[in-house]
């Protein structure tokens, strides 16, 4: 489970059912190839969005029952009729692509939660009906896993995020704490940034923290599965909090050697 932006979540993993590897997998190629349209390469804004509009209208004829052409889609479309999969959650994940290219700042934690309602929540949503296991309180514990899987990766890169011209951390907390864009561009890490870092950090762990019972309460395998990811996110923000916050020079990943502590804390 590397940690980047939807490397966050573990892609058909060996702790998953045989059966469901497959539909997994096919999730994660539709969201990487979408992600990617809005983050890699040199293209202007306006092909970025007419790549993910034109995903948003294979979408569409997914939905009035035409077979896909292509073998992307094609998969997706026989994985969301097999698994009766909410095409909504798809057009949620494509909607926050599109909001990449157009917005570059948030002014409040409110707007960074909505973006992660449509960047990362619908993953672990489409996970939970995999599993059929779609019960309120997973969902909604599913929800806090995923914003707080999000957010950790906008702290692990907020370096990487300045260099695309894009700060997730929100615009009035910047203020309160008095932090300002030259902080990203010269790599400041004085006391100034390691405060508000460390609100960040310690909201995030709460956050995570009130959708762990998640792994609890979903059986076997992939409640072992849950607990491995939550307990891969609460690593990298305690490597964060060890590093001072320097994620300008000390960019936390996990390694070889934090998955014995990770299995070890999620059994």
């Amino acid at each position: 489970m590397p940690v980047g932006h939807y490397e966050n979540f573990p892609v058909a993993s060996l702790l998953l059912p045989p059966r469901l590897r497959g539909p997994v997998a096919v999730i994660y190629r539709f969201a990487r190839t979408a992600d990617d349209f809005a983050d890699e390469g040199d293209d202007p804004p306006e092909t970025r969005l007419a790549k993910l509009n034109d995903f948003t209208t294979r979408l569409q004829r997914i939905q009035r029952g035409d077979v896909p052409d292509d073998p992307l889609f094609k998969g997706l479309s026989t994985v969301i009729r097999q698994h009766s999969l909410p095409l909504p959650l798809f057009e949620d994940l494509l909607s926050a692509f599109r909001q990449d290219v157009q917005k570059k700042r948030y002014e409040n934690y409110a707007e960074v939660l909505d973006y992660c309602r449509r960047s990362a929540n619908p993953i672990g949503r489409l996970l939970l009906h995999l599993f059929k296991q779609t019960t309120e309180s997973n969902l909604r514990r599913s929800d806090a896993i995923c914003s707080a899987l999000q957010i950790i990766n906008f702290w692990q890169d907020v370096r990487i995020d300045h260099a695309k011209d894009r700060v997730y951390l929100p615009q009035d907390e910047m203020r309160r704490f008095g932090v300002t864009e030259a902080h990203l561009r010269e790599g400041r890490c004085d006391s100034a940034w390691v405060s508000l870092m460390k609100f960040q950090v310690e909201r995030a762990e709460a956050l995570m923290r009130s959708g762990e019972p998640l792994g609890r309460s979903l059986p076997g395998w992939i409640g072992l599965e849950i607990r491995v990811t939550v307990q891969g996110g609460l690593r990298i923000l305690e490597k964060l909090a060890q590093a001072g916050y320097d994620m300008f020079r000390n960019r936390p990943v996990l390694k070889p050697m934090d998955w014995p502590l990770l299995f070890f804390r999620a059994f």
